[in-house]
């Protein structure tokens, strides 16, 4: 299981690890961000989840496609500022 940092919110390290992903080329575009396996992956609660992917929605690194799930956009965290 992941250790998490005490000192700060999990759902801020999970979107962090999610964004290292993503620019590494792990995660391609249109790749699906599933919020069952994050919540398996990182043993936490599906809420938790859900605000980590909602920030990548914000920063742009991700879209939801409603009754489909979430998708990488393809940009990449320095093209969103």
């Amino acid at each position: 299981m992941f250790e998490f940092n005490p000192t700060r919110a999990k759902w801020e390290q999970i979107a962090e690890i999610i964004t290292a992903r993503i620019e590494a080329g792990d995660l391609q575009p249109d790749d699906k961000i599933s919020e069952v396996q994050l919540t398996e992956e990182f043993g936490v609660d599906r809420k938790t989840t859900r605000k980590a992917i909602a920030h990548l929605r914000t920063a742009g690194l991700v879209v939801t496609r409603t009754g489909m799930g979430s998708f990488v956009t393809g940009r990449t965290r320095s093209e969103t500022n």
